[in-house]
């Protein structure tokens, strides 16, 4: 068997063939002997599931933990691999947005999950405060956490909970809105356009093949004309192959 497993930080995660005849304990021990930093061997037993977008894991060897300690961009996180979701394959995507961000700049980052795009963002730029947005109420307890190890109390506020009703609620426009959207039907685009103002650019992501670029970009025009608010299309670009021909791509574009 190849190397069939990614790394989190100190625990590695095996994803076994459907026809795997081996020892899944023997296979976990030799990783663990082979890799001094790897502590705890977890096998994915299924994929990441609905808007909480949590995975399920099996316990194989090693520490039994299903906590992670991980680093990234000059950032810390914590969190566990089953309550919450991290993608480490959008560790440049992060620090590419960062980049992105100019000085003063109040940030809203939807699906914020345990704040890497949050976290990364304040610590990389100028931005004056990050907004932190997500449902899950375990993942903001992490979020909560990770703001503390990377020392952004001033500069990262949380807002939990859904946010359609944050939509409603809220009178605040912000600068900046990143959109690492889960595949979920809803584009969430009613919401970012409602939350912003002359200016704002929007960092949105979405998952299509590649031939369906043009159409995404079609769904936020629609969306934004549905809000009453012109935009201009800034740039696209693929950031990442999620399964053969399938991409998540990100669309910028400004309120004009």
């Amino acid at each position: 068997m190849q190397r069939a497993f990614s790394v989190l930080g100190n625990i590695a995660i095996v994803n076994f063939p459907d026809k795997y005849k081996g020892s899944k304990k023997r296979f976990a021990e030799r990783i663990l002997k082979e890799n001094k930093a790897i502590k705890t061997i977890l096998e994915k037993s299924g994929k990441f599931a609905g808007r909480l977008r949590k995975m399920k894991t099996k316990y194989l060897a090693g520490e039994k933990t299903k906590e992670v300690l991980y680093k990234e961009n000059s950032c810390v996180f914590r969190f566990n691999i089953d309550e919450t979701y991290f993608s480490p394959r959008l560790s440049n995507e992060r620090k590419e947005i960062a980049s992105k961000i100019k000085r003063n700049k109040e940030v809203l980052v939807m699906f914020a999950g345990v704040a890497p795009f949050s976290i990364v963002i304040a610590k990389n730029s100028k931005a004056k405060k990050v907004y932190s947005n997500e449902i899950n109420r375990k993942a903001n307890k992490y979020a909560e956490l990770n703001i503390g190890l990377n020392k952004l109390k001033d500069k990262v506020e949380l807002i939990s909970g859904d946010i359609k009703r944050v939509a409603l609620k809220t009178k605040k426009k912000f600068d900046i809105i990143v959109m690492p959207r889960p595949q979920l039907k809803d584009t969430f685009l009613k919401e970012a356009f409602k939350l912003s103002k002359k200016g704002t650019i929007v960092y949105y992501y979405d998952f299509c093949k590649s031939d369906e670029i043009e159409s995404v970009i079609k769904k936020i025009k629609d969306e934004a004309k549905k809000s009453k608010k012109k935009i201009k299309i800034l740039s696209k670009k693929k950031a990442g192959e999620i399964a053969p021909y399938k991409f998540r791509i990100r669309v910028d574009f400004k309120i004009i």
